[in-house]
């Protein structure tokens, strides 16, 4: 994951990652044909809290506090999983042609479902979209600024919920 941040995922060749882990090419290709079945699985490794956090609140009622835990749960997915977000954004041509590009499309709409009710007015859905990018948008572009990263998280939280509890029922703001 350090190899494809610093260089980007084309520059970034087999033996370069092999050197890095200190591993034979052929020790690597033996588990690994493909620089994507590399990304496939450390894709799969750093989701998984991603996908049970979409298993459990399939389960649960939908309140506002589930949205809320669902949020929760998913600003600590995000910030355990930074490297691969980060290197999601950074390579987003690759991750349109490589087939976890639309695991992840999918597993957002999902997420989306959860945080959003079915028939919320059009502010309202854009309200939860925005809850949802605002986490993922403060991860990345807030990354190099000053301050204490778990500060920045929960402060992006407080944001996305906001947006949410509105977007449930609270009481919208006007803009004129």
């Amino acid at each position: 994951m350090e190899l494809f941040a610093e260089q980007g995922y084309e520059k970034t060749s087999l033996r370069e990652i092999a050197e890095r882990l200190d591993v034979t090419k052929a020790a690597l290709y033996y588990h690994f044909k493909t620089k994507e079945d590399i990304i496939v699985s450390l894709f799969q490794d750093l989701t998984r809290p991603m996908d049970e956090l979409i298993a459990w609140g399939q389960e649960q009622p939908r309140t506002l506090e589930t949205k809320k835990e669902i949020l929760a749960r998913y600003s600590q997915a995000l910030a355990a999983a930074a490297p691969l977000f980060r290197f999601m954004h950074e390579n987003q041509a690759t991750m349109r042609d490589l087939s976890i590009g639309e695991t992840f499309r999918e597993r957002m709409l999902v997420l989306l479902e959860l945080v959003k009710d079915p028939d919320a007015a059009l502010t309202d859905q854009i309200r939860c979209v925005s809850a949802l990018f605002t986490m993922h948008a403060a991860m990345y572009l807030l990354r190099d600024a000053e301050g204490d990263p778990e500060e920045k998280r929960k402060a992006a939280l407080e944001v996305a919920i906001d947006l949410v509890s509105q977007a449930h029922g609270q009481a919208p703001r006007v803009i004129r």
